[in-house]
């Protein structure tokens, strides 16, 4: 399957390095990266990471843009000013460097979290909250839309 599923919490060395889980490794060795691009997202305090086609995807919507708009020079400085590149050591691992602890909060342990094209990097407190407020958007989300459909239909 080539779709980053799941989450898993992994400690950071004592030299700074966290092990990406294998089943992300898995996708990311089979697709031949040995770098990855992480950018800092906009609404979370996580990281978005994959592939150089992640890179590559906000690359293409840039260039839909007007080259002389402000909007086009923001989105050029937050991909390559506010993005990087991360490299993955002969064993799977990512050091974690203060460009990832900055925006995350991270210290000792990762949570690394499936976003089917890619995967984010947490804080793992940071992603349990997250998450509880996923489950509850979605919860009351559900509630409304039950609210609105009429007794005895489906």
């Amino acid at each position: 399957m080539n779709r980053f599923l799941g989450h898993v919490t992994n400690r950071i060395d004592a030299k700074g390095r966290v092990s990406v889980p294998a089943q992300f490794r898995s996708i990311i060795q089979k697709a031949g990266h040995i770098e990855l691009y992480a950018l800092r997202s906009l609404h979370l305090p996580a990281l978005d990471v994959g592939g150089p086609e992640l890179l590559m995807r906000f690359d293409q919507r840039l260039e839909q843009e007007d080259p002389f708009a402000e909007t086009a020079d923001d989105m050029s400085f937050y991909l390559h000013a506010d993005g990087g590149f991360l490299k993955l050591d002969g064993d799977g691992r990512i050091t974690v460097t203060d460009f990832i602890r900055e925006h995350t909060g991270i210290s000792a342990d990762v949570t690394f979290a499936g976003a089917n094209t890619h995967f984010q990097m947490w804080h793992p407190d940071r992603f349990e909250a997250h998450r509880t407020r996923v489950r509850e958007r979605l919860a009351e989300k559900r509630r409304q839309e039950n609210l609105r459909i009429p007794v005895g239909t489906s």
